[in-house]
């Protein structure tokens, strides 16, 4: 008996810390969420589920989802990325393409700023149609310094394009769904050039006797980006809380849909611990330079036209025969995208996407002097594959990175690496080095296997972090005597405070 009692005496006061540790820890989550600090997703849902949807209810909300968001974002990227070419040549066009990573280095951040205080799609759609009138202005010039000013310009509002499809795919989207959704509006990047490869093929029998073939073209591309535009405003919604493509039931069940993510949706208020959260978190240095080195091949092979001249076709052939290579690098980011999600892998399907690249890379170096037309060629469609890396981080920091000024900031620092990667990749090819180009051809097959590494060693990181966390919250487990339905509980009410992951 006297053991027993030692046992009761001792288990009141410890019963008795858990219930003051509860307490204390539940007037601080009320405090927060209270506060003006969370989510515009707590106006609609609150803190705390209330509301339980059906497996079979949240598959055709995400269908009725699918069948308006990704078809959107696919249009805006196909506009961003269908861009002919021009009439200059040598220097000055490697000077035109810098100009136009330039503006969208220059306009990054101001523009991620302008983005979060906006509502996203109707800035976005606004993006869009000033980019459709500047295309139709490159009808207007011919000299140098006209494109340098457009393409500097049209650099200037793209630079919003990518960071705000990856907010709005992040924020109607699990997880585990990301990756896919991504894929679906970054293989326009293939696509495109498939679609560019035929349609300069038709123009070049084009005399231009009445007006220069690349004229109409623009003026063509250009209205077609106008009419994006529109639609993006008019239906591309900007969050799940004021999406009026959903009935008020749909866009709750939108948001307690992703709640179990913790990802949460939008926040108005820039704010500086998230941002110098950002800043010293090495994963987000590691993403930029792993984005930087990807994005330099990308500006010196934007146009397989540069790599297949080695081979000694015509002209026109050159057009028709560049198009595989973008129907290759549209499968290996559908492939990427569904294998991230399939096996909740981000680092993996950017290794695997950048082996073909570094194999044809090698190839075009080692049998360049072969004269085998057919190994050549092979080896010039399947450099292209590396592209894919760039959606996949996309999709990283779409599903990695919580917390709303601490998620733009990243997407900002990513997209500033993308630009300054490609400026760098304009001068990769030098006119100089033509037609075989060897040292722009070595510098690709060293960057991307030096990158392989750096994504190894961030999945590296990923995983420790998460066994700590696993750890971490096992001993808070044990410490606040918490059951998984208290786990559970805990998980969802912080979901739409807009905390980071580290918070």
């Amino acid at each position: 008996m006297a053991s027993v009692e030692h046992n009761s005496v001792e288990e009141k006061p410890r019963q008795a810390t858990i219930d003051e540790e509860k307490r204390a820890y539940e007037t601080d989550v009320s405090s927060i969420a209270d506060s003006s600090d969370g989510d515009e997703a707590l106006k609609l849902v609150g803190r705390e589920r209330e509301r339980q949807f059906s497996e079979e209810y949240n598959a055709r909300l995400r269908a009725k989802l699918d069948r308006t968001i990704p078809p959107l974002c696919a249009a805006v990227y196909f506009t961003q990325f269908l861009i002919m070419g021009l009439p200059i040549t040598g220097q000055n066009y490697n000077l035109v393409s810098l100009a136009f990573y330039l503006g969208f280095l220059l306009w990054e951040f101001p523009t991620s700023y302008i983005s979060q205080k906006l509502p996203l799609a109707k800035y976005l759609g606004a993006n869009v149609i000033i980019w459709g009138i500047i295309l139709m202005l490159h009808a207007a010039t011919t000299s140098f310094g006209g494109f340098f000013a457009l393409r500097f310009l049209l650099g200037m509002c793209e630079s919003c394009v990518a960071p705000i499809l990856i907010l709005i795919i992040s924020m109607f989207y699990k997880k585990n769904e990301q990756g896919t959704r991504i894929s679906w509006f970054y293989v326009m990047n293939g696509l495109t050039q498939v679609f560019g490869g035929f349609v300069a093929y038709g123009i070049s029998f084009d005399d231009g006797r009445r007006l220069a073939p690349y004229k109409i073209i623009y003026i063509l591309l250009g209205g077609l980006a106008i009419i994006v535009g529109i639609c993006v405003v008019i239906w591309l919604p900007d969050s799940p809380v004021t999406a009026r493509m959903l009935t008020q039931e749909e866009r709750i069940a939108a948001l307690e849909r992703v709640r179990d993510d913790q990802g949460g949706t939008e926040n108005k208020r820039w704010k500086k611990e998230q941002i110098i959260e950002a800043l010293t978190d090495m994963r987000t240095w590691l993403i930029v330079l792993t984005t930087l080195i990807t994005s330099i091949p990308n500006g010196a092979l934007s146009n397989c036209e540069t790599i297949l001249s080695v081979l000694s076709f015509r002209s026109k052939q050159t057009l028709i025969l560049s198009t595989p290579s973008g129907v290759i690098a549209s499968l290996t980011v559908i492939l990427c995208g569904w294998y991230s999600d399939r096996k909740n892998e981000r680092m993996l399907p950017i290794v695997y996407c950048l082996i073909p690249t570094i194999i044809g890379a090698a190839m075009l170096v080692g049998l360049n002097s072969s004269g085998n037309k057919g190994a050549l060629l092979f080896a010039a469609y399947i450099v292209g594959t590396f592209g894919s890396a760039l959606s996949t981080v996309y999709a990283y920091n779409a599903s990695n990175t919580s917390g709303h000024s601490k998620k733009v900031t990243i997407n900002a620092l990513t997209l500033v690496s993308f630009s300054i990667g490609n400026i760098v990749g304009t001068e990769i090819f030098q006119p100089k080095d033509a037609p075989a180009y060897i040292p722009g051809k070595i510098a690709i097959l060293v960057l991307l296997s030096v990158q392989i590494g750096i994504s190894l060693l961030l999945r590296w990181i990923n995983i420790r972090l998460n066994i700590k966390k696993r750890e971490r919250l096992a001993q808070e487990v044990v410490k606040r005597g918490w059951s998984e339905a208290d786990v559970r509980k805990e998980r969802e009410r912080h979901a739409f405070m807009d905390l980071t992951d580290k918070q």
